[in-house]
């Protein structure tokens, strides 16, 4: 059984697109650690699935797989290719779409064939909602990893993240910090760790390491959960340039109980056909 595939990224953050509306695929977290593999499969950091809604008024159902198999809520960069990806597919004909996700409803804009806006829904700050433990919702917390204490912020965009400052990214502890805060018991679900420097109130600089996947070249909803916590810690105005290893995303947020929303470009590297 063969089945049809697109390669894909989003500023460097690399992904295999299935269409699962038009053909049948069953995806286990073994396949997709077979076709995330970069030795031995097709290689990517995360597969996303384009499935038929379950919902009225819904457009498509989205689905993420982390490299490890592990299937999760939210993506930013994927989100803006999904959107790519069922444009030229001709899956669809409409530039605003409503999405299904494990996190809810996704609404995704084709502003033109470069850009793309994903509206990834409000940030959630409840400990409990993120998941994170913590007696009470604080703007920061200390978290010790490493034989050290770091401050963090802890925010959920339908994936959980942690995002801690630093003031040279390129110095910035990522390999290090990264996987014990992300596996950090604290954070029951793991999380995604943000490595942000402060460039001005309208700009920083990140480096994301994320759960299942370790650091990515690009993470949308990782610049979202970053210039989030800027913003609400007063270090930041919306909307914010979020730099990142693979280049730069617009974040706009307006504050509490307001979406966020991002806006990038999503790119096709090429087709093909992989046997199962």
């Amino acid at each position: 059984m063969y089945i049809r595939f697109t390669k894909m990224h989003g500023l460097g953050n690399d992904f295999v697109v299935i269409d699962a509306v038009t053909q049948a695929v069953t995806m286990t977290d073994t396949l997709a650690r077979r076709l995330a593999d970069r030795n031995t499969g097709i290689g990517c950091d995360q597969i996303l699935l384009v499935e038929p809604p379950t919902q009225p008024n819904i457009d498509f159902k989205y689905r993420i797989f982390n490299a490890d198999g592990s299937e999760v809520a939210q993506c930013g960069n994927g989100a803006r290719c999904f959107a790519k990806f069922v444009h030229d597919r001709r899956l669809t004909g409409k530039n605003t779409l409503s999405v299904e996700t494990q996190a809810g409803t996704l609404q995704l804009n084709i502003n033109d064939k470069q850009n793309y806006t994903a509206t990834l829904g409000i940030p959630n700050f409840e400990p409990a909602q993120i998941p994170f433990e913590a007696e009470q919702r604080a703007l920061t917390y200390a978290v010790e990893a490493g034989g050290q204490s770091v401050d963090i912020a802890a925010v959920s965009l339908g994936n959980p993240h942690a995002v801690l400052r630093v003031t040279d990214i390129e110095r910035a502890a990522v390999d290090e910090l990264g996987p014990l805060l992300e596996s950090h018991p604290r954070f029951p679900e793991r999380v995604n760790v943000g490595f942000m420097q402060l460039v001005s109130r309208h700009e920083i600089n990140l480096r994301v390491y994320e759960r299942g996947a370790g650091e990515t070249q690009a993470c949308g909803s990782g610049a979202c959960a970053a210039a989030v916590a800027g913003i609400a810690q007063d270090l930041l105005d919306s909307p914010v340039k979020v730099n990142l290893p693979g280049g730069s995303l617009s974040i706009v947020w307006q504050g509490e109980n307001q979406p966020v929303s991002v806006t990038g470009p999503a790119t096709t590297v090429y087709q093909g056909r992989i046997r199962l």
